[in-house]
């Protein structure tokens, strides 16, 4: 079964459906890449994924912790290189609103790492992550 159908609106803007739940995501080329930056872009998308899907593993082994982390935020940055022009580095700066031990903070941490988009993006992207705890 597809994930998602892609309508290309023209403009260098693109309309996704999640086909599941019917949940719509725009992006757009950014403007230093002849689009209009109204959206996210394709490698805003990529980037801003590392972070939901590490906030993700880390609610998943939160939960069986009995552990809230509701709440925290995560800041993304993504850094691009011009040639070839592709992602250069992801840094993502979690502000963690849980107390928690410092093994309970090891553990959390370690499992963020594990997500599959961290796994998945190639090894020359630089992946800087950082965590604040209360």
């Amino acid at each position: 079964m597809s994930t998602s159908k892609v309508i290309y609106k023209g403009d260098l803007r693109t309309e996704s459906t999640h086909l599941q739940s019917g949940t719509i995501i725009l992006t757009d080329a950014p403007t230093d890449n002849h689009g209009r930056g109204e959206a996210f872009s394709p490698t805003d998308m990529v980037a801003n994924s590392l972070a939901t899907c590490m906030f993700s593993i880390m609610g998943i082994k939160a939960k069986a912790m009995d552990i809230r982390i509701e709440d925290s935020t995560a800041e993304v940055t993504k850094i691009m290189q011009a040639e070839p022009r592709k992602i250069s580095e992801i840094i993502v700066s979690f502000e963690m609103n849980a107390v928690v031990d410092e093994k309970s903070k090891t553990i959390l941490e370690r499992a963020a790492m594990t997500c599959p988009v961290f796994l998945s993006l190639h090894p020359d992207i630089k992946k800087t992550v950082s965590f604040n705890w209360k």
